[in-house]
This record gives C-alpha cells, sequence and structure tokens, in this order.
C-alpha cells in the first residue's frame, strides 16, 4: 500500500479493551476486543468491500488476515457520519500490535484505501 492508495476523507479511530474473563495466561491466550469507528469526512458515500489486518505480538509473529467486509457486513458510509463495530483477536502474548487497511469504493465507483493507524493491544499494567 502507497499513502497515494490511501484517502484522507475516512478517518479510523479505535478503543481497545482487554477481556480478562475470556483470557488464560497460564495457557498464553490473551483476548482483546477492539471497537473501530470509521469515520466519512467526504462528500459523497463510501462502501467498506474488505479489510487487511497485519497482527504482531510481542515475539514478533505475525498474522495477516484478510477477507470481505468486517463482522460480517459491507456497510455503505454516507458523507459525515460513521460506521462503528467491535470484534476482536486472541495472542500468546500480553502485548502486540494490529494495522491495516480497508479496501473501499466511493459511490461513482472508484476504489481507495482507507488506512488502520497502528494500535496496541495489553494487558493494563505491562508496560512492553
Amino acid at each position: 500500500m502507497t499513502m497515494t492508495d490511501v484517502d484522507p476523507a475516512i478517518k479510523v479511530e479505535v478503543n481497545t479493551e482487554y477481556l480478562e474473563e475470556q483470557s488464560t495466561p497460564a495457557e498464553h491466550k490473551y483476548v482483546f476486543s477492539y471497537t473501530i469507528t470509521i469515520i466519512n469526512l467526504g462528500d459523497r458515500a463510501a462502501k467498506l468491500e474488505s479489510r487487511h489486518w497485519i497482527i504482531t505480538d510481542a515475539n514478533g509473529h505475525i498474522t495477516e488476515v484478510q477477507g470481505a467486509g468486517v463482522v460480517g457486513e459491507t456497510p455503505t458510509i454516507p458523507p459525515n457520519t460513521a460506521y462503528q463495530y467491535t470484534s476482536g483477536t486472541v495472542m500468546e502474548t500480553p502485548v502486540g500490535f494490529m494495522e491495516g487497511r480497508y479496501g473501499m469504493v466511493w459511490e461513482d465507483g472508484k476504489p481507495f484505501q482507507a488506512a488502520i493507524p497502528t494500535f496496541r493491544l495489553a494487558v493494563p499494567g505491562v508496560l512492553h
């Protein structure tokens, strides 16, 4: 992905949460949820068609996830509105990072990418 592929009219915000009740640290299983807000700052509707995630744990293990839509949906986001969803991931370490991009299409049919900024997943109190 080059920066010219990314349209700044789409802003992505992320909030994360460690799900302690679903995690079992003794088995190296750390569960996190993340809530994504996709904001369309443009003047036309945009449809989210695909996602590409890169998940890196503290051991440097990288997992890539690609697929259609998000949480079973391919939402169309009207101008000056936002779409929000919550999903999750499981890691073998108490700290990791996620980043990626959405494949999107403007209502006129022009495809573009929306960058998902790198965000940190961490068990509270873990510094690295």
